[in-house]
């Protein structure tokens, strides 16, 4: 092993915004944030997982699924118990459903546009 992960960082117009987005979608709590909100985490201090960060990035040209050309960039599985509870749940945030899905996922988009799945078995 080289190393161990120590955060996913997403790009973003405004990063507390969004962070805010996936701190009540994944039950996580802001653990650092810079004074003019260019970065923000969620989860605990360095050295502790998982933890997901916000990045300003002002020109951001948000992924378009399932479009090759604006490709997804990254994404996020979250497993939830009860699918349609953690939709109606996930839509009243922000998120919005996009094309595709399968047997045990459905695909949404954050209020930014990054695609994620919410998992069930």
């Amino acid at each position: 092993m080289i190393g161990q992960l120590r955060s996913v960082v997403i790009d973003c117009p405004d990063p507390r915004a969004l962070a805010e987005f996936y701190a009540e979608l994944l039950g996580m709590r802001i653990a650092e944030s810079e004074t003019e909100s260019d970065w923000v985490v969620l989860g605990g201090p360095p050295g502790h997982q998982p933890r997901v960060a916000f990045q300003q990035a002002p020109d951001l040209r948000p992924p378009a699924w399932p479009d090759p050309e604006r490709p997804q960039q990254f994404h996020l599985d979250v497993t939830v118990d009860d699918i349609e509870s953690a939709e109606k749940a996930a839509l009243a945030l922000g998120a919005r459903r996009l094309p595709g899905g399968g047997e045990g996922f459905r695909v949404y988009a954050d209020p930014v546009g990054h695609p994620f799945c919410l998992c069930w078995d």
